[in-house]
């Protein structure tokens, strides 16, 4: 993609506009154009791609370039892209997550669906996490292959309807094992909903924790962290299963 301006990129997260990765991002970011921040006022990870319908939405001005949505990571992209840049952005990046974005929690995550928001707008985008334990805060090496990344698809696009969701593993920038495009695998969790019950006896269920299982598959994003890769996932938004629909139209007529 030719560029005969300075890039505009819309910068994003789900943790919320005070998260420190998203002012690593930011500032990846600024190395390449003009980035501007549009970020949830307060965290909404876990939203998925959520649209705030049932109230109005606030937009705030933290400081040149800043701006805050009392919203989901979604509302962020398309409020901004609709009504706050002064033009349709040449990039959308989401990030950085403090921790991974692996295999089925791509279903679940904001820092991703951000990214989605600005592929069905027709604007390249990525996210990018950090496969971090409890919450890593050296976001250096992710946000420095960010730029890199992004540099990269400023000049040749992306596929049509894709977007990247990348995973950097917590390591020194020097043990850091290269970059993989890989597939999405599976990362299923036990023991994720904990029984709890108030002072008064009622029961509450508490949805989060528990114990993750990768699916360390050859090629898949989980098995190239563990091998201390960066993993590069193409998504696409069609998610049709192709080759289930091609079979089923050959055996199984659904008119009698």
């Amino acid at each position: 993609m030719a560029l005969d301006h300075k890039p505009l990129i819309l910068v994003t997260n789900d943790d919320g506009v005070q998260a420190p990765g998203i002012a690593a991002l930011f500032a990846a970011m600024q190395a390449i154009g003009q980035a501007v921040m549009i970020a949830p006022e307060q965290d909404a990870s876990a939203a998925s791609h959520s649209l705030t319908m049932k109230r109005p939405l606030r937009v705030r001005q933290l400081a040149p370039e800043v701006h805050a949505i009392d919203g989901t990571p979604t509302d962020c992209v398309t409020i901004g892209i609709k009504k706050v840049l002064p033009r349709k952005p040449d990039l959308v990046v989401s990030g950085i997550n403090p921790g991974p974005n692996l295999g089925d929690d791509i279903n679940y995550s904001g820092t991703v669906a951000a990214a989605k928001e600005g592929t069905l707008l027709g604007v390249p985008s990525f996210a990018v996490s950090l496969v971090a334990r409890n919450g890593g805060n050296d976001f250096a090496a992710a946000a420095r292959f960010a730029g890199q990344l992004a540099a990269t698809i400023l000049a040749n696009g992306l596929p049509k309807d894709t977007l990247f969701n990348v995973n950097v593993p917590e390591l020194p920038e020097e043990r850091i094992n290269g970059a993989r495009f890989t597939r999405q695998g599976r990362r299923l969790y036990d023991d994720a909903i904990k029984e709890t019950f108030d002072p008064w006896g009622r029961q509450h269920y508490w949805i989060g924790g528990g114990t993750p299982y990768l699916d360390e598959g050859p090629d898949t994003d989980a098995q190239a962290v563990l091998a201390g890769a960066i993993s590069v996932t193409p998504l696409h938004i069609d998610l049709t299963n192709h080759e289930a629909l091609a079979r089923l139209r050959s055996f199984w007529p659904l008119n009698p």
